[in-house]
């Protein structure tokens, strides 16, 4: 949510905020909202004064044995007056405030300005991606050549967008997951949390999921959303909480499905799991003061890439433009692996900080050590990594010319030591 004193102090730069990510301008409407609430506010004060004064001379005249039947009448026409101002107050406050809903973070300063992803800067690179003596294979040739990956038995059961992993595959994921959740807790400090997969409405509109991306998620019949990340549930863990400075920061890491509808995305990556409904993923969020939140990015997005080194697989820091940026973050590097199959960099991490975009839709604050009041925390997010992308990458890195895959040293330990898939 967004500080309306700062909307009203540079409402010219907000436009031309909302013009780079892409959107319409918006601060107009927003201060005339604003100044009609507020006009609201003013005229339904002043009615409520006049009600005290007048219930003053009411009961002076009461106790002088005076008639009080006019006094009487002008006070029932204040009491009308007063709950139609109150009224009115409210309806343009959740006019209000419904629009300030819709409407993206603020980006820090050094985010580069951009009309599309091609605008995205490369910030740093680690690894050579693989040469290969043969044309390598996607990950859906090898999986389903393996005979261990199944789209079409997944379809039968829940449709497009779903797979089904068996055998060495499926050990194959479930050893990357516990790699990266042991890597990110017992090496990088995380404290693991293992949250519910449904969440309230308000969980989802406290990180900015709701209301603008409604139709990417999924929803029961009972009115709970399951999970489109566990930013969702980690980041909520503060909401309506007033913190100590001295507990900051706060790191927390989740293994956990996720579900996404993938609305939109009709034609993309049709083929194998770089876009499916469920999929596994390590999720990191940290809570700070605002004069931490720039070095935790840096860290967070540190710890990210050590999953990558650790399993040798070349990839890319990338800065998004402004209009690649999410809708809560402020600043995001996006880290992309080489995926030899595809010939192609993709994103596989997007660590992002929100500043306190999201504090102010839980109203997640903590007080300074000083104890002078109070002040909102600051948010991040990030991937530690996607599960199925780091699959993906893996088996296309490490394929063999005989169709298997070599399973990197990181993750043996997690594989009873198997070191390699072979075709049978």
């Amino acid at each position: 949510m967004h500080d309306l004193k700062r909307i009203r102090e540079s409402p010219e730069a907000f436009d031309a905020m909302l013009r780079s990510r892409g959107r319409e301008p918006a601060s107009a409407r927003v201060l005339e909202l604003d100044r009609l609430r507020r006009a609201a506010q003013t005229a339904f004060q002043e009615l409520q004064a006049r009600r005290n004064t007048l219930s003053r001379r009411i009961g002076a005249a009461r106790a002088a044995g005076e008639d009080i039947a006019e006094l009487m009448a002008e006070s029932a026409e204040l009491a009308s007056a007063i709950a139609r101002e109150e009224a009115e107050e409210k309806r343009l406050a959740d006019e209000l405030q419904a629009l300030l809903a819709t409407l993206p973070n603020w980006f820090d300063e050094p985010v580069p300005p951009g009309a599309s992803a091609e605008d995205n800067v490369v910030r740093r690179a680690w690894g050579e991606p693989r040469r290969f003596g043969w044309t390598p294979l996607q990950h859906f040739e090898l999986g389903e050549r393996l005979g261990l990956m199944d789209f079409e038995a997944a379809a039968k059961l829940s449709g497009a967008r779903f797979v089904v992993l068996r055998g060495a595959l499926a050990r194959l994921e479930r050893a990357i997951a516990q790699f990266m959740i042991d890597l990110q807790t017992d090496g990088h400090g995380y404290t693991e949390v293992s949250p519910p997969l449904l969440v309230r409405e308000e969980a989802l509109f406290g990180t900015g999921q709701l209301p603008k991306f409604r139709e990417e998620q999924f929803v029961t019949t009972d009115g709970r959303w399951l999970i489109p990340t566990a930013e969702v549930p980690l980041t909520n863990l503060v909401r309506e909480r007033i913190l100590a400075e001295s507990d900051l920061p706060i790191r927390f890491a989740a293994l956990t499905p996720c579900f996404r509808a993938e609305a939109g995305s009709a034609g993309r990556d049709v083929r194998g799991m770089l876009r499916q409904h469920q999929f596994l993923k390590v999720e990191l969020v940290s809570v700070t003061t605002p004069e931490q939140s720039e070095a935790e990015h840096e860290r967070m997005t540190r710890c990210a890439e050590t999953v990558l080194q650790q399993l040798g697989l070349a990839y890319r820091v990338v800065e998004l433009c402004s209009s690649d940026l999410g809708f809560s973050a402020a600043r995001t590097f996006d880290l992309e692996v080489w995926l030899p199959g595809q010939g192609a960099w993709r994103e596989i991490s997007s660590c992002s900080n929100c500043r306190d975009f999201q504090a102010r839709r839980m109203d997640a604050r903590y007080r300074p050590t000083d104890g002078k009041g109070t002040r909102y925390v600051h948010t991040l997010n990030g991937s530690g990594l996607a599960v199925g992308r780091t699959l993906i990458a893996v088996m296309e890195t490490y394929q063999r010319a005989d169709g298997g895959i070599d399973i990197p040293e990181a993750l043996r330990p997690y594989m009873g030591g198997l070191s390699a898939i072979i075709p049978v």
